[in-house]
């Protein structure tokens, strides 16, 4: 028995023992207040039959009748003409009981329908929510692919036809570059052009990596040597940007399932762009943790954050909040990651800074032939 209950039952006793004791404490020349106290037994007996049903009710009922008619026994031949009626009573203590229990009975299994009734419309509504944006996410998805494969064609075509354009004017511009005196202007504008062609190499093979990924090859990846590796050759642009990075190393080890070198490609991209947003200095934390099924890798910056407005809209490819951004790193990485399986997300506001969750599945141990 709960506390509550217990309780409950306590006050029944109590009225119970009151009543009684006011019976038996009070003059029986007092008719009156004799009569005010029998009826006073009903009030335990309905609190039995609404607090614990018709078991309570009948209970309470017999308890008043037991200790009720001792009382009326003992005043038979007293008061001429009201014996029946006090018996009559106790057996109306029975009936009220009975009754107000199965009331509170029928009352207490409509409350048990209508509240699993209503648990299952709740449960059902969380369904339909849960679909419906599930189906929302579907369908940004759809319209994203139908985006990436008409820009993907499109690239293609764009980066072969420039590329070796490209190769001619760099290769022109480090012959005018290597037969000028180092001291000449002419020096310092074939330099800019040496390196604006690589600028513009760099983004034509971006365009060619968007446009045809390598087909994924899914092995057992170690992501944490990948993580470090990528770290490693990305240390000497930390240093430049005045950027410290942290990689928060858990013990054992991290096998997911997914193509190495796309995995790196990757992590490359969220490493170098929050370097980007942090020119002048900052945080970079990279941590690794396992979630069930799923390996949650986390890039933590202390750049300048992205609105919530644009949290939908970074990964689309071309769009970039750079002014010498191509707006392909983050769509390329979104691509990958969506590929393998996983799941790309960013949680940031304005001045806090910016996280990218990478959510990756966990290796079952079957490799593709």
């Amino acid at each position: 028995m709960n506390r509550q209950n217990t309780i409950r039952l306590c006050i029944i006793l109590i009225l119970v023992a009151i009543i009684t004791a006011l019976h038996y404490l009070t003059s029986t020349h007092m008719h009156q207040f004799h009569d005010i106290y029998r009826r006073l037994y009903y009030i335990p007996i309905i609190l039995g039959g609404l607090w614990f049903a018709v078991r309570g009710g009948l209970s309470t009922a017999i308890v008043v009748a037991i200790v009720y008619a001792p009382h009326v026994l003992f005043q038979w031949g007293t008061w001429p003409g009201t014996d029946l009626e006090q018996y009559l009573e106790i057996l109306l203590y029975i009936v009220i009981g009975f009754l107000t229990g199965i009331l509170s009975h029928r009352e207490q299994e409509q409350k048990k329908r209508l509240q699993k009734t209503s648990l299952r419309l709740e449960e059902s509504y969380t369904t339909l929510r849960n679909q419906a944006d599930q189906l929302l996410d579907i369908e940004e998805q759809l319209r994203r692919a139908d985006r990436l494969s008409a820009l993907g064609e499109l690239s293609a075509g764009m980066a072969h036809e420039i590329r070796n354009p490209l190769a001619s004017i760099r290769g022109t511009a480090e012959i005018l570059r290597d037969g000028t005196n180092p001291g000449d202007k002419r020096f310092e504008f074939a330099e800019i052009l040496v390196k604006e062609v690589d600028r513009l190499e760099g983004v034509v093979r971006d365009f060619l990596n968007f446009a045809r990924p390598s087909a994924a090859i899914l092995k057992s990846v170690p992501i944490l040597d990948a993580l470090q590796e990528v770290v490693t050759l990305t240390r000497q642009q930390a240093l430049k940007n005045k950027v410290s990075v942290l990689f928060d190393s858990p013990d054992g080890t991290r096998i997911v399932s997914g193509d190495l070198e796309q995995y790196k490609q990757a992590f490359l991209n969220l490493v170098l762009n929050a370097l980007q947003v942090m020119p002048a200095g900052g945080t970079l934390r990279v941590s690794c943790e396992h979630l069930g099924d799923f390996i949650r890798i986390l890039f933590v910056d202390t750049g300048p954050g992205i609105p919530e407005e644009l949290h939908g809209r970074i990964f689309n490819p071309f769009y970039t909040t750079r002014h010498d951004g191509t707006g392909l790193g983050l769509a390329i990485t979104h691509r990958i990651i969506d590929g393998h399986g996983g799941k790309l997300s960013v949680v940031s506001k304005p001045g806090e800074g910016a996280t990218f969750i990478v959510d990756l599945p966990v290796w079952q141990g079957k490799e593709a032939n």
